[in-house]
């Protein structure tokens, strides 16, 4: 079973990640996870917290001389900036005074007493107010603090994790940005079977500000974020993330819970902010007929084949009835703008009833293009599962050559050659 967890709070000492059931044998190299990490810190848009941290994933377990051993592989991030919030969030010690300043507005607090003051005025749109009344949090740091994106970084260290894996066995994945506010970019084609142009798309967005494949919607993107700033708001947007190489046959159709476009609608929309997935074309084939939306099969270009066949889209997504087809692997998420804001919206303080501005926390304007590299790892996570799930194995050698005789079967027409 290969699993996953993350633990840790936004401004605690660090983040944990324990992936278990990684196969043996796969090559983990830290130069490769960092390079991961540092590209969910890079964006335009993002605030004085990426200035802060320059995350770094350590092994703690599970990896001997580059290799997992089978073991979990356990790794650990540090916050750089738990030493000025340590008398804050520190674990064993007594919580420091509190702020009574921030609710009365008689006199300017300290930064150190706006660190120290409970949060009380519920950020709208944020986990604040959900998650006291769920866990009975007065003081609603309790809250934030976890549900905190910064908890991402740990889930880039996990899906990175999986990638090794993945990258083993021949799967590439990618993502790229097609929409910020009110600018957007439009590809063409739009969902082609090809792998090239997928290719083409992720290489120009790591290249981009915004992670945008094209130079002229990526400067209206920025352009966008710029105004958002000067007006004290924030933008969302909309990341597409893909697999390339990815085998037919993984999910199934015959349980709700297995049917692999339902478990990475959960995935994706399981990070911060994300408020719609679509697998493939999505939405747009509500307004399409059949014949304009399904993919149609075509015989080899090689010859008519027992088994054999061609298709020019990918409006699937690279998933029919839960399960993969060997087509692209393609969902796209819808994030909404960001909760805090520096132009406070309307909130209540709650012990007392009184109306209040929200509690403002250090915040980003755009974090769109570090949402896509983050759903890369969701996507590699749930891939890494439904992989095992089928083509299991103790090692990746043991995991490649039953893949390998599985591909060697489809390739002669298997079941109908």
């Amino acid at each position: 079973m290969f699993r996953w967890l993350t633990g840790g709070e936004s401004h605690g000492p660090g983040l944990t990640v324990v992936v278990d059931g990684l196969p043996a044998g796969v090559p983990l190299a830290a130069e490769r996870l960092a390079a991961e990490m540092a590209r969910r810190q890079r964006g335009y848009g993002r605030g004085g917290r990426m200035r802060i941290e320059r995350d770094q994933a350590r092994f703690l377990g599970g990896v001997r001389h580059g290799r997992s051993t089978g073991a979990p592989v356990v790794l650990w991030i540090e916050n750089r900036d738990w030493p000025t919030w340590e008398a804050v969030m520190d674990p064993a010690g007594a919580a420091p005074a509190t702020g009574a300043g921030e609710v009365t507005g008689s006199a300017p607090l300290t930064a150190a007493e706006r660190r120290a003051a409970p949060v009380e005025r519920p950020r709208p749109g944020h986990a604040d107010l959900a998650g006291a009344l769920k866990y009975g949090h007065r003081d609603m740091r309790d809250v934030l603090e976890r549900a905190s994106a910064r908890e991402t970084a740990a889930r880039t260290a996990a899906g990175a994790v999986a990638r090794a894996l993945l990258e083993e066995l021949g799967i590439e994945v990618g993502s790229f940005v097609e929409r910020i506010g009110p600018a957007a970019w439009e590809r063409e084609p739009a969902f082609p079977a090809d792998p090239d142009p997928w290719r083409r798309w992720a290489e120009a967005a790591e290249g981009s500000p915004v992670r945008c494949p094209d130079g002229a919607a990526g400067a209206a993107m920025m352009a966008a974020i710029d105004e958002a700033l000067r007006a004290g708001d924030t933008l969302g947007g909309r990341f597409v993330a893909f697999a390339l190489g990815v085998p037919p046959g993984l999910g199934s159709y015959v349980q709700w819970d297995r049917r692999l476009d339902g478990r990475l609608a959960q995935a994706i929309l399981s990070i911060p902010g994300v408020k719609a997935v679509a697998v493939g074309a999505g939405e747009s084939m509500a307004e399409l007929p059949g014949s304009l939306v399904h993919d149609p099969l075509e015989p080899d270009p090689r010859g008519p084949r027992p088994g054999r066949f061609h298709r020019s889209s990918d409006r699937a997504g690279g998933i029919e009835g839960g399960v993969t087809n060997g087509e692209p692997v393609v969902v796209s998420g819808v994030m909404k703008p960001l909760a805090t804001l520096r132009k406070a919206l309307p909130s209540v303080h709650m012990p007392s009833g009184r109306p209040g501005d929200a509690t403002f926390e250090r915040s980003d304007v755009c974090v769109v293009p570090a949402a896509g590299v983050v759903a890369e790892a969701m996507l590699a996570l749930v891939l890494a599962e439904a992989l095992l799930e089928k083509f299991g194995g103790d090692s990746l050698e043991e995991v490649r050559g039953r893949l390998e005789e599985r591909r060697r079967a489809w390739e002669a027409g298997w079941p109908w050659a």
